[in-house]
């Protein structure tokens, strides 16, 4: 169990990445925000004019107070004009309230709505993407689309532009205010904004969004390596390695650790310098020493320094919004990023006519096919062959020959780059997706069982399929007799009161396959797991329950498939042979030597067993 690190970006070895590709990311955030929040636009638009007026409000009850301070220091004092002033203060203090309130609810319900309806659209996405895509991921980062993602969004869509407008409407409405009692005062005024807005841009800067994708792929190695600690703490713990495992777990958390105070440090002390700036005590003795400079001066009266003192004191806490959001702000920016190339992923095109699936298993051949998983590399290469009804074909090779590869393309786990795979003389991508998966069935030698009853497993197949049906398809898969002595028998719940071997759980796939009957059946060493015992009458149930279907069987272990009508051998994603294993055997080709590769294999197996025996 090792934990493997990927080089660091360009920012953690010192050499930041190049100017270029900075602006290209912080383009492609700005673009990706501004297409995911599309749909929400223009609701987020009124609720933000809302908080607009709301911030208005916030001002006007304290130009009011200045105006009866004003009035109260006055030579003869208007009491009923200082009454309207205080009143008029508090009705409008009280819709500011009423209007934030306004606005910050909406905002939230258009953001659970919101919310809502990305995850269904993402669950409709990864429903159309190849099935191979999931293949390349793990569960953390699909958990990480559906889930992280979209609660990051959160803070984009409920918060961000409210506390903007209200960031930007404060400090607007109050130095205009400002300007009309003083406009030298307003200017020294200015210098602590000026101060923290230099601050916050460099503490959003480019470094720490590097820091903060360094951040997140530790965060990532650490649940990684947590998940790959605790599935192999068997095996580490036989062979007395599980310091080791722990301390590579360790290596991870502490990885983690080291990016967080990389990032964070100097956030914190830059966010420290950015609220003092700000915090009304340091703006408040800004104020009073330029007043008093003033009024030596004689270009500033004491009148005159009661506005500043009052209204100019709330401009910081507009402000400080804005550097406590910073980070939900660019955790939210990379969301959008990931998840708008998520919507970008390429979806499998599939045919949209009414015709059937086949019912009888048809002719399957593979016309000219070439695949790769990237560009650059092929992994099959003019791969012609045709898969004859009634027939077993299997398809050996060396391992990284493309044989599950070759495999997963019958059910359009991926598609074509080039070439044709038809079923019946049709193309798979003129099916429709529920009719290939109606015509095609698989197994694979990675199981994959949902979380929920033994019977819900098989139903996954038919869903209208009775108790004799799912009996018959558990025997023929040698898996009734362990089923019956679990303890409620086939309503026992996988990973509850049913902990099934590997073996086991293959079985049960295999069952399942069996009850779909498809006319087309796409095996990948399907009895890999199963144990001495029963793999001979697994075999012997594949062989009568196959009977008039279309077989494609990836073999690794030879002896398996050598009563099969047919033999591929694949190397370097080519057919090389073709034939029976009694011809093939004896071609002096790669096939002979696989086998005999394979029967020194089974020579050693029968030795150890030998040797326990005695």
């Amino acid at each position: 169990m090792t934990v493997e690190l990927a080089p660091l970006p360009a920012a953690e070895t010192g050499n930041r990445p190049p100017r270029a590709a900075q602006q290209a990311r912080k383009k492609a955030e700005a673009s990706a925000r501004k297409e995911i929040l599309a749909p929400v636009r223009r609701a987020l638009t009124l609720a933000s004019l809302i908080m607009a007026v709301a911030s208005i409000c916030a001002v006007v009850p304290f130009v009011l107070i200045v105006e009866a301070c004003r009035e109260l220091l006055a030579d003869q004092v208007d009491t009923d004009r200082v009454w309207r002033l205080v009143g008029t203060a508090m009705i409008v203090l009280m819709a500011r309230g009423l209007l934030q309130a306004v606005a910050l609810t909406w905002s939230h319900l258009i953001d659970a709505g919101y919310q809502l309806a990305v995850r269904r659209a993402l669950a409709a996405k990864l429903s159309r993407v190849p099935l191979g895509w999931f293949g390349e991921r793990t569960s953390t980062e699909v958990k990480k689309y559906l889930q992280d993602d979209v609660e990051a969004l959160h803070y984009l869509v409920a918060h961000a532009r409210l506390e903007f407008v209200g960031a930007l409407i404060v400090p607007v409405v109050t130095l205009g205010y400002l300007v009309t009692v003083d406009w030298r005062l307003t200017l020294i005024l200015l210098l602590p904004l000026a101060v923290y807005g230099i601050v916050l841009s460099k503490m959003m800067g480019q470094n720490s969004r590097d820091r903060l994708a360094i951040y997140h792929r530790w965060e990532r190695r650490v649940q990684e390596a947590a998940i790959e600690f605790v599935d192999g703490i068997q095996v580490v713990r036989a062979f007395g390695q599980a310091g080791k495992a722990h301390n590579e777990f360790q290596a991870a958390v502490d990885g983690q650790a080291r990016s967080l105070d990389r990032w964070k440090s100097p956030m914190i002390r830059s966010q420290a310098a950015a609220d003092i700036a700000i915090a009304p005590v340091f703006v408040m003795l800004v104020i009073v020493v330029a007043g008093l400079v003033g009024v030596g001066s004689d270009w500033l009266t004491p009148l005159d320094v009661l506005p500043f003192l009052l209204v100019g004191l709330g401009l910081g806490s507009a402000l400080l919004g804005l550097g406590y959001g910073g980070q939900a702000l660019r955790t939210a920016g990379t969301a959008a990023l990931r998840l708008h190339e998520l919507q970008q992923t390429p979806e499998l095109v599939a045919g949209t006519s009414a015709s059937q699936p086949v019912s009888a298993a048809g002719v399957v051949r593979f016309e000219s096919v070439c695949f790769g998983y990237r560009a650059d590399h092929q992994v099959l290469r003019d791969v012609d062959i045709e898969l004859a009804p009634g027939t077993i074909t299997a398809l050996v090779g060396p391992s990284g020959s493309g044989k599950s590869t070759l495999a997963k393309l019958v059910p359009r786990f991926y598609d074509v780059d080039s070439g044709r795979i038809t079923i019946g003389g049709r193309d798979i991508r003129d099916y429709s997706t529920e009719d290939l998966y109606r015509t095609v069935g698989f197994v694979f030698q990675d199981v994959r069982l949902i979380r929920g009853t033994i019977r819900e497993n098989l139903r996954l197949a038919d869903r209208h399929a009775d108790d004799e049906a799912l009996e018959r398809a558990a025997r023929a898969a040698q898996i009734h007799d362990r089923i019956v002595a679990l303890p409620r028998g086939y309503d026992s719940e996988i990973g509850v009161d049913a902990s099934l071997s590997g073996g086991e759980a293959q079985r049960l796939s295999i069952a399942r396959a069996l009850l779909a009957d498809r006319p087309v059946l796409v095996l990948d060493e399907a009895t890999a797991f199963a144990d001495p015992e029963s793999e001979a009458a697994v075999q012997d149930a594949l062989a009568v329950l196959v009977a008039g279907r279309t077989v494609l069987v990836i073999a690794h272990r030879l002896h398996t498939i050598t009563g099969v009508d047919r033999i591929l051998v694949l190397e370097n994603g080519t057919v090389v042979e073709q034939g029976d294993h009694r011809s093939l055997r004896v071609a002096g080709g790669t096939y002979q030597r696989l086998w005999e590769i394979n029967e020194k294999a089974l020579d050693a197996v029968a030795l150890i067993e030998k040797e326990a025996t005695r």
